[in-house]
């Protein structure tokens, strides 16, 4: 199973969005500097390491934005431990204005 899927059905199971976009982002990320293993490599853009995710949920009604990325974080604890590098995470609660 891809990142990708396994991302979306973790915050689908974990917060029932009203809207949900995982974006792969890697390929943005191509040239940059970031330490492997404790060697510092040069990112070729490829596979899965980088996501946008834009979601729409009720959970996050109430909650300041801090905590919702705290809780999509928290959400994706085994994903980002195991090799994702980066989320960009746009978070709202079902009414709030989007940028998308």
């Amino acid at each position: 199973m891809s990142i990708q899927t396994t991302i979306e059905q973790k915050l689908t199971e974990t917060f029932s969005p009203e809207r949900l976009a995982v974006i792969n982002e890697s390929h943005l990320h191509a040239g940059h500097h970031h330490v492997d293993g404790g060697h510092e490599a040069v990112f070729d853009g490829s596979g899965e390491t980088h996501f946008r995710i834009r979601i729409v949920a009720p959970a996050f009604a109430g909650m300041t934005r801090i905590a919702r990325h705290r809780a999509v974080n928290d959400a994706l604890a085994a994903e980002l431990k195991a090799g994702l590098h980066a989320l960009a995470i746009e978070p709202a609660a079902p009414g709030e204005a989007t940028r998308w």
